[in-house]
């Protein structure tokens, strides 16, 4: 409990045992107030052990279905319990902790979703070549959207109010950046109010990024792809208030 809402830490996790159970205490130790499911999203190492001997609930799913499917069973979670706040935390290391009562804040403000925006001004991280054109494409059309300067939809650290959780809960993109990207247009298109405040992203505490020039190529293309669809196809949340 913080401040009198429930907040839950969802953390997805596909064979992060080498790490997740530090993370999972960090969270702990920051946020003492804060409940954690780790989503197992079907790991062939010990990641579930770890990850619940470090006192977080567990959740195992039977194979691996990436951030969005398992992101769509924690917001299940939430909302089954009756979860004020959903807050997503990589496993990786990544994300810090201590930015949480940043979004929570936003949250308090009147904003229904937060994003944890790496690109904002604080920190050191960057993108080259395909992979920051498509970002930047993607934030300028979010940004004219949702009427407010967005710089990195693609950010996995976000923040998701009641109304939001019970959306999820039944709706979630489950396709590669489907998770991120089509679920801030939708809600975005639906009315629901989107905000960000500037973190800094921290390295990976193990394991090792994917990128290669060929993969940035292949981001980009379908980060175009999921845009075009996304903007002309009805979307896929009510008016908010009146979401399916």
């Amino acid at each position: 409990m913080i401040d009198g809402k429930r907040v839950l830490i969802i953390m997805p996790a596909w064979n992060e045992a080498e790490g997740v159970a530090d993370v999972v205490k960090e969270v702990y130790t920051t946020l003492p107030g804060v409940d954690i499911l780790v989503v197992d999203d079907g790991s062939a190492d010990e990641t579930s052990a770890m990850a619940r001997g470090a006192g977080a609930t567990v959740m195992t799913l039977p194979y691996n279905l990436g951030v969005g499917g398992a992101m769509r069973a924690g917001y299940r979670y939430a909302h089954d319990r009756g979860y004020d706040v959903a807050i997503q935390v990589d496993a990786d290391g990544q994300h810090d902790p201590r930015n949480v009562p940043e979004l929570l804040a936003r949250l308090d403000a009147g904003a229904d979703l937060v994003m944890g925006a790496r690109f904002a001004g604080t920190g050191d991280y960057e993108t080259r070549g395909p992979r920051k054109w498509a970002m930047l494409v993607l934030a300028f059309w979010l940004s004219r959207m949702a009427k407010t300067k967005l710089t990195d939809v693609t950010s996995g650290f976000r923040a998701s109010n009641r109304d939001l959780i019970d959306v999820f809960a039944h709706w979630y993109p489950v396709e590669y950046l489907g998770d991120t990207v089509e679920s801030s247009i939708a809600v975005v298109r639906a009315g629901y109010r989107i905000e960000q405040v500037p973190v800094a992203m921290r390295p990976r505490a193990t394991g090792t990024p994917s990128q290669s020039p060929w993969k940035a190529t292949l981001y980009l293309g379908r980060i175009g792809m999921i845009l075009l669809l996304a903007m002309s196809r009805r979307s896929a949340l009510g008016p908010k208030g009146k979401a399916k």
